[in-house]
């Protein structure tokens, strides 16, 4: 017996499941249009205000891109008591005029475009700037802008560790400074070898020369194939035994 399955003059007149299923639907569709019509200009309506939300985002970036490409002009800036040859760029009368122009530019970027990823390294721009010049709590507050904006994989985070320490030490805050340089080693591990070489400058600056010699003692171990083994040598040989 063949397996076809035989359809009957019933079934043949019975309508489409298909068919039978979407008529009723434009049923319902008919008698709720007003439902229908306001969830579809609704969805619409949000659909329009993502693609327009991300529009204004990438315009807001895009100026915030051009505005720090302006700082980085002026990082780029010569310093000069007189024209140079050749040189279309600002100039400046000496390194203080310029890092001061750095950190003006810097700040007005994140003013100006708060939220934005140029806004976010201006913040480092100008913690390396304010460094430079020495103002240890100016510096100090901008890298930790940056890092409490940074994404936690961003490669320049160590740079504001690092700057967070160099910021602690410049205003003789030694026992911050060591702890910064610890955080450091934690934080960026790819960099802990610069992190404990600077701990063990600031613990042998602040008399704790035993804890800095253990450091450098155990640097080669705790970091072997660092480029900076004989830097540590080198201050371990000074410290003495």
């Amino acid at each position: 017996m063949s397996n076809t399955t035989v359809v009957s003059r019933r079934d043949m007149k019975e309508p489409d499941k298909f068919q039978s299923t979407a008529g009723r639907a434009a049923g319902w569709v008919a008698a709720h249009k007003k439902q229908v019509y306001g969830a579809l200009v609704a969805l619409a309506v949000a659909v329009v205000a993502v693609i327009v939300g991300s529009q204004v985002q990438a315009s807001r970036e895009e100026k915030a891109g051009v505005a720090l490409f302006d700082v980085g002009t002026t990082m780029s800036g010569q310093v000069s008591s007189v024209p140079l040859p050749g040189q279309t760029g600002p100039r400046f009368a000496d390194e203080t005029a310029r890092q001061t122009a750095i950190a003006a530019g810097a700040e007005k970027v994140r003013a100006d475009h708060p939220g934005s990823s140029a806004g976010t390294t201006a913040a480092l721009i100008a913690g390396d700037a304010q460094l430079r010049l020495g103002a240890w709590d100016k510096a100090r507050a901008a890298y930790d802008a940056y890092l409490s904006s940074a994404e936690r994989s961003d490669p320049l985070k160590f740079s504001a560790l690092e700057g967070v320490a160099l910021a602690e030490e410049g205003a003789g805050k030694l026992d911050a400074a060591a702890q910064a340089f610890e955080r450091m080693a934690k934080e960026a591990p790819e960099h802990a070898d610069r992190a404990d070489l600077g701990r063990a400058r600031v613990l042998a600056k602040a008399g704790k020369v035993d804890e800095a010699r253990k450091l450098l003692s155990g640097f080669a171990d705790a970091h072997k194939g660092s480029e900076l083994a004989g830097d540590a040598a080198e201050r371990l040989s000074k410290l003495g035994k």
